[in-house]
Parts: C-alpha cells; sequence; structure tokens
C-alpha cells in the first residue's frame, strides 16, 4: 500500500485535514490525510454507485 498516489479534491485547497483517495487495480482507497493509518477500502463498482448517490443529493442531510 505504501506505493500508492494518494490525491485529494482541489476544493480542499492547502488545508491539511482532507480526504484523500487512491487506487490499483483491484480496490479504491480512502483516508483522512490528518490520520493516514486508517483506511477504507472499497471496489470501484461501489465507489461510483456512492458517487452517483452523492450527485443525486441522497447524502446532503450530512452536511446541512
Amino acid at each position: 500500500m505504501s506505493q500508492l498516489t494518494w490525491q485529494k479534491s482541489s476544493f480542499s485547497g492547502d488545508q491539511a485535514n482532507c480526504i484523500e483517495i487512491a487506487s490499483d487495480a483491484e480496490h479504491v482507497y480512502i483516508r483522512e490525510s490528518d490520520d493516514p493509518t486508517h483506511i477504507v477500502t472499497t471496489t470501484r463498482a461501489k465507489l461510483h454507485a456512492w458517487i452517483n448517490g452523492a450527485k443525486a443529493g441522497e447524502f446532503d442531510h450530512f452536511v446541512a
């Protein structure tokens, strides 16, 4: 996992506390930049479904 290239959103700016994402051939990895030892692992298909839900506003109540 040390060979992963982590990317954060351009909307994070220079903030240290942000969500970062990386992937390999089989999985997608998500972590918080201020606690990089805790990593959530999922599949591309599951992340795709979640992103579509987020775009549709299904999770807006978590940030309102």
